[in-house]
């Protein structure tokens, strides 16, 4: 207990860390005093709290909705590999977000929240289509199924974003903007934007991390221990296609969060979810803070899409992950 304790206190100051560095550092240096101080700089005080703190925020809930919605899919495959990248979900919340922009659709009931939900859909219908192609093809649901699975989903959703970037005219710039994956420019409305989506879908994740610690034993074993399994299921999907999809809404696809941030934090605190999916929000949070510092950063004044960054850590951990389980199985 003393171990997960200590957790918390660390990945708390962490991302206290990541947010102090992701207003300060850039092109302008940015006194953190400039928070409290209303005698400060009046450059320094829009900077801060029109374009840096708008951008950390962003840059912080993206993190935090990928990585939570990649423990939980982790853990309900009971699969390290499974994330929203690697199943094909953030590719359904890509094309559910270009077809909004592609169209310029405003649901008039939804207002501001129209991207965010229509991705949201797009990502929770994939979803489903892997998993449903998956269990024709193998009803064990096997590791390289799912993955192969989301493979070829991903595929044809990235001809279909294809698709519709070729006929596109004058939205062609900002469609392909949104792809390279990026908070940079996005401003406190994305915020407002994506905030209810994700503290919705973090709960719905929440409140079945018991259910998620017993379906670990498998679903037989889960039922025995009164889990209503079906039901967890489907709120655990909703959760994770929520998250997904209104992460991907204002950032594009950004991969690898959802994998690399809950397998370290598995490794380290292991697997029981009332810890795991706390700690991989606040951690996931200061990675993609971070990584974004990186990206404005590195080769300044150019800047690099987030999803860059991402993948240099993420490709790597994923082929250490793919090559540990096969020595293991092999073994």
């Amino acid at each position: 207990m003393r171990k997960i304790v200590v957790g918390y206190i660390v990945a708390i100051l962490i991302l206290l860390m990541s947010i102090w560095l992701g207003i300060s550092v850039g092109s302008v240096k940015v006194p953190i005093s400039t928070l409290w101080n209303t005698g400060a700089d009046e450059t320094a005080t829009n900077i801060l709290w029109n374009i840096r703190m708008p951008r950390v925020m962003l840059a912080g809930l993206v993190g935090a909705a990928l990585a939570i919605a990649g423990a939980a899919f982790q853990g309900l495959l009971k699969n390290p590999l499974a994330d929203p990248y690697t199943l094909g979900v953030s590719s359904g919340a890509s094309v559910g977000a270009v077809m909004t922009l592609f169209f310029s659709i405003t649901a008039p009931v939804l207002g501001i929240y129209t991207l965010p939900t229509f991705s949201m859909i797009g990502a929770m219908v994939s979803l489903l289509v892997v998993l449903g192609f998956a269990r024709l093809v193998d009803r064990t649901m096997k590791m390289e199924t799912l993955i192969l699975t989301g493979i070829i989903v991903s595929s044809f959703l990235s001809s279909v974003i294809s698709l519709m970037i070729a006929l596109t005219g004058e939205e062609l710039r900002q469609i392909v903007n949104w792809l390279l994956g990026s908070v940079s420019m996005r401003g406190w409305p994305y915020v407002k934007m994506i905030w209810p989506f994700i503290v919705i879908g973090s709960f719905m994740l929440w409140f079945n991390r018991r259910e998620l610690n017993a379906m670990l034993f498998g679903e037989e074993r889960a039922k025995y221990l009164g889990v209503n399994v079906k039901r967890s299921k489907l709120i655990l999907l909703l959760g994770g296609s929520m998250l997904t999809g209104s992460a991907v809404a204002v950032s594009g696809t950004i991969g690898f969060v959802g994998l690399v941030v809950p397998h370290m934090t598995r490794l380290i605190f292991g697997a029981d979810h009332r810890h795991l999916l706390p700690l991989s929000f606040f951690n996931g949070a200061s990675l993609l803070i971070l990584c974004d510092l990186l990206a404005r950063t590195v080769i300044a004044p150019t800047e690099l899409p987030i999803g860059v960054i991402t993948a240099f850590i993420g490709a790597p951990v994923f082929a250490y992950i793919f090559f540990r389980q096969r020595r293991t199985k092999g073994a």
